[in-house]
């Protein structure tokens, strides 16, 4: 059994070819033809992703910044239907004056909107308004700076390319974000309360209003949607400004299979009437070619041995068996070969029993010829007992042969060598007195 493990280790590093790119950089085959300078798209099933261009580069999110702007309003307020916020005239004046658009709380001044109005008129339309009016709100009640939150927030999520500098998403070029940050951020807004219902809604009604605010990301809307409408497409949310281009994160849904697409710095270009959505073109097209070429793969299950470890201090065995901890399941054209797919464990150092089933050893990384897939956990498959006498013998040795061991031994033989120096010394001189009173 041991021989045919190491072979199987064996062809598994042969077969490896191990190139340190970005977590999860995989190389399935894509003909999709894409606009946006950064792309990235993940299975949320898996969190494993599927395809990427440029995910990691610095751009502005344009009205994208509002998912996090959700995020800092929807963990602030614990009750969003009874919680009512008022709509000041100098708030809207204000961005009226900038030339930044409103998006129907105009016609509520004097009046107050439930946090839930408001997080609908964040999200629905373009909500700067809204966007705006949370932040001061939470500002004056908080003590916090509405924008440091948003940063801190971002960093407390591990984003390492994404700087906020307001909560709406108007240029600043201290205001950015990267593909990978926006999946982020976005896959833990869908987590709150709310967020997925209300990024998937077409058409809303504000309290009090004969007509709705209306979604501003066609692939949503059947109705006013046109050739942009996907119907599978189930949110999130898109901006555009000059600087930013076309921003658009989606997510969609097909036959069990979910997927989140986040697309940054799409062609736009309003003055040459260049104002095709892109980014909604490319979405769609990328979730087809997902939901028809990839699917989910058992690659290897928590029983199927992976590679042997050394075991020291052990009491009948010298190495152990180690499995995955769970089904291994990663998405995978269909049209794979076994031959593409590896698993190489990430370190081969010894481990000390005493060992238990289930007991993490180590960590594997799946390859997918030669792009890294995803890290596995591997755990022992049999419980291992300690020797006594080697773990004894081990530690003796390891004690007398250690730097502070020797210098201690160092020191008792100098200690000793001066006692002895000073005995004899001192011996000799006693001697001579003595003698020396013998003659008188």
């Amino acid at each position: 059994m041991k021989k045919i493990i190491s072979i199987f280790v064996l062809l598994t590093i042969m077969l490896s070819t191990v190139s340190t790119l970005g977590v999860g950089a995989i190389s399935f085959d894509c003909d999709v033809k894409t606009y946006s300078d950064s792309i990235l798209m993940v299975n949320l099933d898996s969190e494993m992703v599927v395809f990427e261009k440029d995910a990691d580069s610095k751009r502005y999110p344009a009205s994208l910044t509002k998912i996090m702007t959700y995020i800092i309003a929807a963990e602030y307020f614990d009750d969003y239907d009874n919680t009512r916020i008022d709509i000041p005239q100098a708030t809207i004046t204000s961005l009226e004056n900038r030339g930044i658009s409103c998006s129907g709380l105009e016609w509520h001044v004097g009046k107050s909107l439930t946090v839930t109005d408001m997080l609908y008129a964040l999200m629905v339309p373009v909500g700067h308004d809204s966007a705006t009016i949370l932040a001061d709100y939470i500002t004056k009640q908080g003590g916090t700076d509405f924008v440091q939150l948003m940063n801190d927030k971002a960093k407390e999520l591990g984003c390492k390319g994404t700087h906020f500098s307001n909560p709406t998403g108007v240029h600043d070029a201290n205001h950015y974000t990267t593909a990978r940050d926006m999946y982020i951020i976005t896959r833990y807004a869908m987590g709150l309360p709310l967020f997925s219902k209300i990024c998937s809604t077409s058409t809303y009604y504000l309290e009090g209003d004969e007509y709705p605010i209306t979604t501003t990301n066609y692939m949503i809307d059947s109705g006013r949607g046109g050739d942009y409408f996907y119907t599978y497409a189930t949110g999130v949310k898109n901006g555009t400004t000059d600087e930013a281009g076309r921003c658009l994160v989606s997510t969609a849904m097909y036959d069990g299979y979910a997927y989140m697409t986040v697309c940054l710095h799409a062609p736009y270009n309003y003055e040459k009437e260049d104002t095709e959505q892109y980014c909604m073109i490319e979405s769609a097209d990328l979730y087809r070619w997902a939901f028809i070429n990839l699917e989910f793969v058992t690659q290897v299950t928590k029983d199927t041995p992976i590679c042997e470890q050394k075991v020291e201090h052990a009491w009948d065995t010298e190495s152990i068996l180690l499995v995955p901890e769970t089904d291994l399941n990663v998405i995978l054209p269909g049209d794979y070969k076994e031959a593409d797919v590896t698993i190489t464990p990430d370190t081969i150092e010894p481990v000390s029993a005493p060992i238990s089933e289930g007991d993490i050893i180590t960590t594997a990384t799946v390859y997918y010829k030669g792009d890294k897939v995803t890290t596995i956990n591997l755990v022992s498959q049999e419980d291992v007992r300690v020797s006594l006498i080697l773990y004894v013998s081990e530690l003796v040795k390891s004690v007398i042969t250690s730097v502070w061991f020797l210098i201690a031994v160092l020191l008792v033989v100098i200690l000793f060598v001066f006692y002895v120096a000073v005995s004899t010394s001192y011996s000799k001189k006693k001697r001579t007195q003595n003698n020396g009173r013998k003659r008188r």
